[in-house]
């Protein structure tokens, strides 16, 4: 994410898939100034293009694909409307 970004990712194990990833408040408002906060809640896959269109054809409010340079990623929203954030990883 850049020379000043970091964060930090809490899992069971190194061979567990699932993590818990802290970002820096700041530095998320830094990359989305228009939103209060970004999503404080993140999931992983290894195949994001498959989730992105099956939450889709379920019927998950979900934003388009984002191509980064330090991966794929996409938001999409409960049914109450809360941001989540889901992230590949391989």
């Amino acid at each position: 994410m850049g020379s000043d970004a970091f964060w930090i990712e809490v899992g069971p194990s190194d061979e567990a898939f699932t993590t818990l990833v802290l970002y820096s408040k700041s530095l998320m408002e830094q990359e989305q100034p228009e939103k209060v906060a970004h999503p404080s809640i993140l999931f992983s896959t290894d195949d994001i293009e498959s989730a992105h269109e099956k939450m889709k054809q379920n019927g998950v409010k979900v934003e388009e694909l984002l191509k980064m340079p330090f991966g794929m990623m996409f938001t999409f929203y409960d049914q109450d409307g809360n941001e989540y954030l889901l992230r590949e990883d391989k």
